[in-house]
């Protein structure tokens, strides 16, 4: 293990002053630790414990030796790691592509999400975090983000290959999942994404196999203690009141996605709106009268379903119909859309201007204008 030689090398020939600042701070386990690490050439364990040594000088306010050893860290060609830096070599962990995008979200959830960047950059330990809530409310997006705005690699777990039928086999990946995670080559410029754990963190007591998934669990807690503060682990779910209580307890941080007003719905949708309107020449944008859609909605979906839609509506709208797409979008909404779209005088009714109903039938402001003058003269 050429890391520890050269550690050793280098800090032998610092000023023997500092050799004996470091003697006092150092404890007798932790250079215990190191060798034995080193002898049984265990590469991960070696680089948490001096990660840990690397802060508690941090914190005895020797800086600069600190920053030393972190720097002999982040030497990439000191260690083979036990997981490259390729999804190709994992069993477990796929490797996304992250890209920085606009992700319009409630003004309390981004607070957060800014607290979570704020909690990283301060490298105090705080590193595992939880992201609950309905589909569709943008956490996996969420987690992209973050990658992004770090440019940390991010790592998606694969469930398929962790979760086996086999007795005793999950807890058994589980442990070899881990053993990768925390044998990354640079362990803080990676984040790793449990996306919807919920197929392993129910509440034992709720499932089916209760021994089994028991066995599974507590190998999920056990390994999640021992993860390294350099690697930043993520975790959705759509079932947080399901969750075993003492994984919860596991987390640093506990985010709820939940939290849209309809009236954040409504921004939200209109953010995306707007988004697609800059992408696609062939429709027009007609915010007023889109709003005005979602106004009768008795119910508003969150920002994935919504992105769903507005994109569908706009991929299936006919050729050389600019707003088709709004027809569809009131059909999808409003609840009697596909009676209403067919009735003008309805619409009108429903607050839509001649300008508008003309936009959502195809029929011309004329022929409605004519047809709303005879219902009121009924």
């Amino acid at each position: 293990m050429s890391l520890i030689k050269g550690m050793l090398i280098r800090y032998q020939s610092e000023p023997s002053e500092r050799i004996v600042r470091a003697h006092r701070i150092m404890k007798k386990k932790d250079v215990l630790n190191l060798i034995r690490y080193h002898a049984e050439h265990n590469d991960a364990a070696f680089r948490n414990e001096a990660y840990g040594i690397a802060k508690d000088f941090d914190r005895s306010g020797d800086v600069q030796l600190a920053s030393y050893i972190i720097a002999l860290l982040s030497d990439a060609n000191t260690f083979i790691p036990q997981v490259a830096d390729s999804a190709a070599r994992s069993e477990f962990l796929t490797k996304r592509p992250v890209v920085q995008t606009s992700l319009p979200l409630p003004e309390p959830i981004t607070n957060d999400i800014q607290g979570i960047l704020n909690a990283i950059g301060r490298n105090v330990g705080i590193h595992r975090f939880l992201f609950h809530g309905p589909a569709g409310t943008g956490k996996t997006e969420s987690v992209k983000q973050i990658s992004a705005i770090l440019r940390r690699d991010l790592y998606v777990v694969d469930f398929s290959m962790v979760v086996d039928s086999r007795l005793g086999q999950t807890a058994k990946n589980i442990a070899k999942l881990f053993d990768e995670i925390n044998g990354f080559t640079q362990p803080d410029h990676v984040i790793v994404l449990f996306d919807e754990i919920d197929a392993l963190a129910l509440d034992r007591v709720d499932s089916h196999d209760v021994r089994e998934m028991g066995r599974a669990t507590s190998a999920l807690l056990r390994r999640m203690d021992e993860l390294s503060e350099q690697v930043m682990l993520f975790a959705t779910t759509n079932l947080f009141t399901k969750f075993d209580k003492a994984f919860v307890r596991r987390f640093d941080a506990v985010i709820d996605f939940g939290r849209y007003t309809r009236e954040d719905l409504v921004d939200v949708a209109e953010s995306i709106m707007n988004d697609y309107a800059g992408q696609f020449s062939f429709i027009s944008k007609n915010i007023r009268l889109f709003r005005k859609v979602l106004s009768l909605a008795e119910r508003l979906p969150y920002p994935g379903e919504m992105e769903n839609l507005i994109r569908s509506s706009i991929a299936f709208s006919k050729p050389n119909d600019e707003f088709d797409y709004l027809r569809r979008l009131y059909v999808a909404l409003v609840s009697d859309g596909a009676k209403n779209i067919q009735d003008v005088r309805a619409l009108y009714g429903q607050g839509f201007t001649l300008r508008e109903v003309e936009i959502l039938t195809g029929i011309s402001r004329s022929t409605i204008a004519r047809e709303v003058k005879e219902r009121d003269n009924e």
